[in-house]
């Protein structure tokens, strides 16, 4: 015999008389029957928790999904409830379902990690926002008349406007309002510049290359900052091609060991 909802109703319609059935599951042991029993409970309160879902509706989440999530909590709340405490179902499952419900959207709705007091102003300004909106045509409400309001400070209200607008996070690919020719974001991102690459190689060698011979540090000068060939080099100082290639050569290997070496 499944369970069914007296005609005795409590604070809301949707909130069946299951004090009997609850008496009743807490002396049943694991086994079939208790287990029908929970599903029968369950399914007489699915209508309470799916209101409760409602509350929640256009904030971002598919409702189906907050469906869901308002009947995970009331799992939750059926096999924690205990009768023996003399407290109603309905007020022990309301803020679990609800409890819930908020856990789901701070841990997956949004899209960076933002503090549990700042979700919170982000609430009371959102609430506040809304109910002085029906008092005010024709602008949104000032942070000074949100603070009075919400009995803030115009910092946190000022905090919880900026956590309104990150929600969601904005994609790189978005077009920039007022752009016509589909420039985007990240468009307007820079990128790491190579030569700072090449700034960081010069400033390492520097002591080494000033550790150099004179001839050797001369060479090297001529070559890498003069421009000059291997040829034109041997011809200013007197001596063979081959030589100059061979102090290049050595000078390099040198150099970048004892950098590898420092940076090790």
């Amino acid at each position: 015999m499944r369970t069914q909802a007296s005609a005795k109703r409590h604070s809301h319609d949707d909130a069946p008389d299951t004090a009997e059935a609850f008496r009743k599951l807490a002396t049943l042991p694991p086994g079939q029957q208790r287990d029908t029993l929970r599903e029968e409970i369950v399914e007489a309160w699915l209508p309470m928790a799916e209101r409760l879902a409602g509350r929640f509706r256009n904030r971002g989440e598919n409702y189906e999904d907050l469906r869901q999530v308002a009947s995970l909590g009331l799992v939750k709340a059926v096999d924690r409830y205990d009768p023996e405490l003399g407290n109603a179902f309905e007020s022990y499952a309301v803020p679990t379902i609800t409890g819930e419900i908020k856990r789901h959207f701070r841990d997956h709705m949004w899209t960076l990690h933002v503090p549990r007091r700042v979700q919170d102003l982000r609430n009371r300004v959102r609430f506040a926002s809304q109910d002085l909106s029906q008092t005010i045509s024709g602008r949104r409400p000032t942070v000074a008349e949100i603070a009075e309001h919400a009995n803030m400070s115009e910092e946190d209200v000022r905090a919880g406007l900026e956590a309104l607008e990150s929600f969601t996070a904005l994609s790189l690919d978005a077009e920039l309002p007022g752009s016509e020719d589909g420039y985007s974001l990240s468009d307007a991102l820079g990128s790491a510049d190579p030569a700072l690459d090449i700034v960081v190689d010069r400033e390492a060698v520097k002591p080494r290359l000033q550790a150099l011979p004179e001839r050797e540090r001369d060479i090297l000068y001529m070559r890498f900052f003069g421009d000059m060939t291997q040829s034109r080099i041997a011809e200013q100082l007197g001596i063979s091609q081959m030589h100059v290639s061979r102090i290049i050569s050595r000078c390099c290997d040198r150099l970048r060991e004892q950098v590898m070496r420092d940076a090790a």
